[in-house]
């Protein structure tokens, strides 16, 4: 069942959001060559708590990390490690919520460390890209279906793989609610979207194929080719003018 939030409880989550901004805005200069993805992790959990907020993932159905560090093929739940040292021409994927007075917020951003190749580079424009154009059809009367489509067709167009086996996600109260939504499918399938509706739209895209694996930490899942993923993710409120990001 999908629930629709007030404009109150939007404005709950989109403090969250803020939060969550603040800590990608400072990944953008912690993320370098010989940082451990542990350290990362204990920067964005100390940012999280100095706003009176705690960090959505820490302990989420065992997960021992307060942001998810996905390194290269990791497509998506890296577990931060003091053993995990980025090197230059990397890219590493965090993903962060917080949740604050009752409510979630989720939002993620692949960055570059140091200088990547030129396809490497296309990799993660293309999928941020590809986000934005998912976000551009979030609107009230459209099916979840066509938010879908909008990611597959730029994906399809830019020649990358689509993860199938996981999906973006409602976002409120909990941290993850209905709709499950697909980064694939045809227009016009799906739920309708309502004005109210609190959407984690996340493209996972791959250099290489689309299918993907589980390694034995049961978390982190890479991609089953051994080629470069990127993730990039918003929490936006389906508003009557159409979509509002609430994690910028």
């Amino acid at each position: 069942m999908v629930e629709l939030k007030s404009s109150e409880e939007i404005a709950k989550i989109k403090e969250s959001g803020r939060i969550i901004a603040k800590v990608l805005k400072r990944m953008q200069l912690e993320v370098v060559p010989g940082v451990s993805t542990w350290e990362l992790d204990k920067v964005a959990e100390e940012m999280i708590r100095a706003e009176g907020a705690v960090p959505s993932f820490l302990g989420y159905g065992g997960f021992p990390g307060s942001i998810c560090t996905s390194v290269n093929e990791q497509v998506v739940h890296g577990i931060p490690s003091k053993d995990v040292i980025l090197r230059e021409g990397d890219i590493v994927g965090i993903d962060v919520g917080a949740y604050k007075d009752g409510f979630h917020a989720d939002s993620a951003r692949t960055f570059s460390v140091g200088k990547v190749s030129a396809s490497v580079s296309q990799l993660l424009a293309n999928t941020r890209k590809a986000l934005y154009k998912a976000i551009e059809v979030v609107k009230p009367g459209v099916h979840l279906g066509d938010v879908s489509n909008a990611v597959e067709t730029y994906a399809t167009a830019s020649g990358l793989g689509i993860v199938r086996d996981y999906c973006g996600h409602g976002v409120g109260r909990k941290l993850h609610e209905d709709p499950c939504i697909l980064n694939y499918g045809p227009k016009g399938k799906g739920i309708i979207l309502k004005e109210g509706m609190v959407l984690a739209i996340e493209p996972m895209l791959n250099l290489g194929c689309d299918e993907v694996e589980v390694l034995e930490d049961q978390w982190t899942v890479v991609t089953a080719d051994g080629a470069y993923s990127a993730h990039f993710e918003h929490t936006v409120a389906v508003t009557k003018n159409g979509a509002l990001i609430l994690t910028e």
